[in-house]
């Protein structure tokens, strides 16, 4: 099964290749959706594969299912990946919106598969909304937290002007419409204030672990140049991706490649973990 392995993998392009497992039990893929959202999908394959269907995993709401056949091959499971993608533009172009214009308490770094917020709506009240996957321009469900006559208050208003929720209209404009009220902008955050967490192992920090040397337990240490992306990363996790790279070049004890998101260019460190 290697060389056929290693074939599949082309067919879905190297380029777009995370990590290949030594013993290709897994391995994952960075795609990207028609507006430029970078999704990291794993897939791994049991030692019976392609008699048996391959088990998949990725960073969204609900898992697509897989019809298998043994005549599929990996570039099907990323088209249909890909597809799986475009189903749920309108639910992450609705999260997008409330975290461009509404005050979000948390969570503080929302992975792609989170469907809820927790919105600050002033006056010592919250509201937690959960938008609906397959008809994420709906009315949301929503949960009210704050002092009691508040949130009574709010409750009422609501429940009086919900159907002036338009599905043609933003998120935040639909719910500043229905709650009366100027709802508080995003606060202004400074970037050493933030908890980043890695775009290849998706932790905060590494694990403490002995092999790792000085870098046991520390956070993210190298942020991506392009503005538009700005994603962070371990520099040892970033260097081992990197290596499994085809295209990487190497001069001296640097590593030139790609962003994993964005595909522009970053530069690493040789032996970072040393």
């Amino acid at each position: 099964m290697d060389d056929s392995c290693f074939l599949q993998v082309e067919e879905v392009g190297w380029e777009n290749l995370v990590k290949l497992d030594e013993s290709l039990a897994f391995v994952s893929f960075r795609i990207k959706d028609t507006k430029g959202r970078a999704h990291i999908i794993e897939i791994h394959l049991p030692q019976s594969y392609p008699r048996h269907a391959p088990s998949i995993s990725a960073d969204v709401p609900h898992v697509f299912e897989l019809n298998w056949s043994t005549s599929l091959r990996l570039k099907d499971v990323v088209q249909k990946f890909h597809e799986h993608l475009e189903n749920l533009h309108d639910f992450w172009s609705t999260l997008d919106d409330i975290d461009s214009n509404l005050w979000v308490v948390s969570p503080r770094l929302p992975s792609r598969a989170t469907s809820f917020r927790h919105i600050n709506v002033g006056n010592d009240c919250c509201i937690v909304v959960s938008i609906n996957v397959w008809n994420p321009r709906s009315l949301p469900e929503c949960r009210f937290l704050g002092p009691d006559s508040a949130v009574c208050v709010m409750r009422k208003t609501w429940r009086r002007n919900n159907k002036r929720w338009v599905p043609n209209k933003s998120f935040h404009e639909n719910f500043a419409s229905i709650l009366e009220i100027s709802l508080p902008k995003p606060p202004v955050a400074r970037k050493d204030d933030q908890q980043l967490e890695c775009g290849i192992c998706y932790a905060q920090c590494l694990p403490i672990d002995d092999e790792l040397g000085d870098k046991s337990g520390s956070a993210v240490d190298y942020i991506c140049d392009n503005n538009s992306c700005g994603r962070a990363f371990h520099n040892v996790c970033l260097e081992d991706w990197l290596h499994s790279i085809t295209t990487t070049r190497q001069s001296f004890n640097v590593l030139f490649g790609n962003c994993p998101y964005c595909s522009g260019p970053v530069a690493v460190k040789v032996n970072a973990k040393d």
